[in-house]
């Protein structure tokens, strides 16, 4: 056994519910937390996996409620974007006839009695039964978080005002309808939370179905990965320790409350004990009970269902077969609706189109899923992964085309689409979930659950408590309300006051003075010239633009050239004036990988994560000495992208000083922005536009700048670093003051494909030689501080908190200067300096890789 560590609180699993545990208690209860995952991938059923290069699939999160609700506005601070599903989001398949669910309660009530006249009163009825099993859901679930005592005399008085919430869903129906197809359709999407109408209480199907969805339903934007993204960032924000490949062995007990954890790194295989009073589980009550030896007191809860998935990769749309992303569900008959007794592959089948609803995608994907009963594996349970016989490769396939069928006896021809398949089965949500028999929802929704005092967030055991499903419902909110259960639990009465005033508020304003982050749409793309393509980026719902910005700034992008995006940084070319959308113009750079998907993959529709603005190569009239002083703008081929924002937004404030734009181009075949710079020429009087072609013109020189450049002079230079370097010097010799020039640099992949290199070659180098750090110091006299081999200075002052300007951290801004004094390193210049600055030591801290110690200033 390793040392031990000390924290106040440890969460097991960074499923949503442990994720919101673990937010709570630190943010409110100013604890410090510790997340132990079992996984290597955080964030429970909102992670994604990806196959044959391009597919992506989600593993647990299929669609939504329409609006992100408070819960979810909360654990994302608001950031969440959702794309809604068609209005007839589900559609219902029974042998003889289909039903379509719309989006509202109200619209939903009209069809059942437009289809079912005879039993309108009776729907009315249902309906309003169906808000009573709600709230006694709602009820019994803020009761499981208090105090034994308190649930203990609370949980018979809940039962006795809303017995509608522990009857049976069969029963339910069946009491309130006469008509077969009328109870079928109201008894079906009981996958939604997993447990069939003859045993699932009615509550649970109140709460999900019949409410949760009622309004509408949607799917992440950029997939359900994108929640655990930002849900994970903020988390890191607020001091969680987030650890993967963990797995707890044993919660450690003294005197009956808990003491720690029993945790094995599987990466490493290192023991290691961790002290503290709260132990948060949000890996089920099942294995939360196995983690102190009581599995025996859950004898009394049912077994639940697993489940078996095929996720699809198709070569074409599924919009080709008239669907819109829509969710089918084919129910095998009306006396055994849920077909449970049924093979695996001929039960209920729920079918999803991901691909259709996130504006991201750019493959086409397709989910399937069945509820099954575990034992359908029980032969080859307890086997690896990789010796399971062929018998286990038989039933996979066998099963597979048994779904494919039903597909595509649906749909004929969307078998010749399927590019990509893989069946998931109970030993896989075993391995990968780590749940007990494969149990997709963890505990199954029966009236026994309701009942039992072992079915939610509080335990026997002092400081040991449950988050997620089990703690409140099904799906990725329900274990975020199970999380924020646990809150109730762990938190004094004060924090626990700030904690829901801050819930209802649905998460937080963004911050306006920081970089937005989000979706955007590519709304249109451009040919400027034979290597340059404008493209327009819109807020999805075609509104206002959610940031604004300052004429110079640019944006970053992440490009899905892989399964990993990569991210680029591009200048906006459109006017800080225009609310409606974003330009930048991008240039196609032979061996670029950015560039090359932009000009060769990328199409119109397609949305993109996008931050901004970012970058200080800044102007806003009246921004520096006055108006009167001259600007002198010098761009070198697409350089001129940011320079034309410049223009714009002169043109929109009325500028009326002199502007001199000094372009130049390898050939008049790539002058860019031509028609827009000659429109502005009306607008501002004092342009003077000088356009260089370099084939027969030669560069920009200083016979070229004399006329415009001094000592009242502002400039701001963009274009090609060796360019950049030498005009640099020249206009120093013409008396601008270095404060005067602003320079912007475009960064290439290849550029930091290079630093990488670098960055690597320095860390192989140095543990060769024993050393695990250099010390930077600096001239003021402050302490040193250290720098890991293959780190860059700003990364390295960063990470202690050395403050140093900063903007763009990779090259083209050039706000990060610094001055190396003394000292061994290798550097990228970005031709943000002239040859004298370079000769006085004046580096760009983002690109500076120290190799031995360093002094530097500023």
């Amino acid at each position: 056994m390793g040392s031990d560590e000390e924290v106040d609180v440890v969460v097991i699993g960074s499923g949503m519910g442990g994720l919101a545990a673990a937010r709570t208690i630190a943010q409110f209860g100013g604890k410090r937390v510790l997340v132990l995952e079992q996984h290597y991938t955080l964030g429970g059923m909102t992670h994604e996996f990806s196959r044959a290069g391009r597919f992506r699939f989600g593993t647990g999160l299929h669609y939504m409620s329409a609006s992100a609700g408070p819960f979810l506005g909360f654990m994302t601070d608001g950031r969440a974007q959702l794309s809604p599903l068609p209005d007839e989001y589900d559609a219902l398949h029974f042998p003889g006839f289909d039903f379509a669910v719309p989006a509202g309660k109200e619209r939903f009530r009209e069809r059942l009695k437009e289809r079912f006249p005879a039993e309108s009163d009776a729907i009315d009825r249902f309906f309003r039964t169906t808000r009573w099993a709600m709230a006694g859901l709602t009820a019994r679930n803020v009761l499981a978080s208090f105090p034994d005592g308190v649930r203990k005399a609370g949980a018979p008085i809940v039962e006795r005002l809303f017995p509608s919430a522990f009857r049976l869903l069969r029963d339910q129906v069946a009491r309130s309808f006469r008509d077969p197809r009328l109870r079928a359709v109201l008894a079906a999407r009981w996958g939604l939370y997993g447990t069939p109408p003859a045993s699932s209480a009615f509550g649970y199907h109140g709460a999900v179905p019949l409410t949760f969805f009622m309004d509408g339903t949607a799917h992440p934007v950029g997939g359900p990965q994108e929640l655990n993204r930002v849900v994970l960032e903020i988390l890191r924000r607020y001091g969680v320790e987030l650890r993967p490949r963990q797995t707890v062995h044993e919660v450690l007990l003294e005197g009956g409350k808990v003491a720690g954890a029993d945790v094995e790194d599987t990466a490493t295989g290192r023991r290691y004990r961790v002290r503290t009073d709260t132990v948060v589980s949000a890996a089920g009550v099942r294995n939360t009970y196995a983690l102190i030896g009581k599995s025996h007191e859950l004898a009394d809860l049912p077994e639940e269902r697993s489940a078996v998935m095929l996720f699809l990769g198709l070569d074409r749309s599924p919009a080709e077969f008239g669907l819109r992303g829509e969710n089918h569900w084919f129910m095998p008959d009306l006396d055994e609706p849920d077909g449970v007794h049924r093979p695996p592959g001929e039960g209920t089948l729920y079918v999803s189109f991901a691909s259709l609803n996130n504006p991201a995608a750019r493959h086409h994907t397709v989910e399937l899923l069945e509820l099954v009963d575990p034992k359908v594996v029980d032969q080859w349970r307890g086997t690896p992964g990789a010796e399971r016989p062929d018998s286990y490769r038989k039933f996979k396939d066998e099963l597979t085309e048994r779904l494919l069928a039903r597909l595509e006896e649906r749909w004929p021809g969307f078998r010749e689409t399927i590019a990509f398949a893989e069946l998931a089965t109970p030993l896989s949500f075993e391995t990968y979930q780590r749940s007990v028999r494969g149990s997709f929802y963890r505990l199954a929704a029966t009236p026994q659950r309701l009942r039992s005092a072992r079915a939610g967030c509080r335990t026997p055991v002092r400081g040991l408590f449950v988050a997620g499903q089990d703690a409140w419902g099904s799906g990725v909110v329900g274990a975020l309300a199970g999380g924020l259960m646990v809150a109730n639990a762990v938190l004094k009465p004060r924090q626990l006051g700030t904690m829901w005033r801050a819930i209802r508020s649905g998460g937080i304003t963004r911050d306006a003075a920081g970089p937005w982050e989000g979706y955007l749409r590519v709304a249109r793309i451009e040919v400027l010239t034979p290597t340059v393509r404008r493209f327009r980026f819109e807020s999805l719902d075609g509104g206002t633009m959610p940031f604004s910005f300052v004429a110079g700034q640019c944006v970053k992008v992440d490009l899905p050239v892989a399964v990993e995006p990569i991210e680029r940084s591009y200048s906006i070319c459109s006017s800080p004036g225009e609310s409606g959308f974003v330009e930048i113009a991008v240039k196609h750079e032979p061996d670029g990988l950015g560039s090359g998907f932009l000009h060769k993959d990328l199409e119109a529709g397609l949305a993109m994560r996008v931050s901004g603005p970012h970058g200080e190569f800044t102007w806003e009239p009246g921004s520096a000495k006055g108006t009167a002083d001259p600007l002198l703008l010098i761009a070198g081929g697409v350089g001129i992208t940011p320079l034309m924002s410049v223009l714009l937004a002169a043109a929109d404030a009325g500028h009326t000083g002199r502007v001199v734009l000094l372009a130049s181009y390898r050939s008049e075949d790539e002058v860019l922005f031509g028609p827009e710079i000659e429109a502005l020429r009306s607008r501002l009087p004092g342009l003077e536009v000088s356009v260089f072609a370099t084939d027969r013109q030669g560069r920009i020189g200083y016979d070229e700048l004399l006329p415009h450049a001094g000592p009242a002079t502002r400039v701001h230079l963009c274009g090609p670093a060796p360019m950049m370097q030498d005009l640099i010097g020249r206009l120093a010799e013409l008396g601008v003051p270095r404060e005067a020039i602003r320079t912007e640099a475009f960064v290439s992949g290849r550029s930091r494909e290079t630093r990488r290199e670098k960055a690597h070659a320095i860390a192989v180098a140095a543990a060769a030689a024993g050393v695990t750090k250099f010390m930077i110091g600096t001239a003021v006299g402050a302490p040193a501080f250290p720098c890991s081999p293959g780190q860059s200075v700003l990364d390295a002052a960063n990470a202690v908190g050395v403050a140093l300007p900063q903007s763009c951290g990779e090259g083209a801004c050039g706000t990060c200067r610094v001055r190396v004094l003394c000292g061994a390193y290798e550097t990228d210049d970005r031709g943000m300096f002239s040859a004298d600055e370079l000769e006085a030591g004046w580096r760009l801290a983002c690109q500076t890789l120290p190799t031995g110690d360093l002094v530097i200033g500023q």
